[in-house]
């Protein structure tokens, strides 16, 4: 079942809304349906995460400048390297 809404935007924000939503084949309210629907399932993914992972978040700093992707290419090349 669908619902009509009614929402009050800047006319500038609709105006490139409706090119964006052009461009990409899509109506405009597709475009803001799954944006809703994925702000509401990120909410869902955290109340699957086990307790247990939740109570270690945070528990490791690293500095600033940590790249992740440098480190795990690191990790990948040492574990495959012939």
């Amino acid at each position: 079942m669908t619902t009509k809404l009614t929402l009050t935007i800047d006319d500038s924000v609709i105006s490139i809304a409706k090119k964006y939503a052009k461009q990409k084949g899509k109506s405009l309210s597709d475009i803001v349906e799954n944006y809703l629907m994925s702000l509401t399932s990120k909410e869902n993914k955290t109340d699957s995460i086990s307790p247990k992972i939740l109570k270690l978040m945070g528990s490791i700093e690293l500095p600033e400048d940590f790249d992740y992707k440098k480190e795990l290419a690191k990790v990948l090349l040492r574990k495959y390297k012939s």
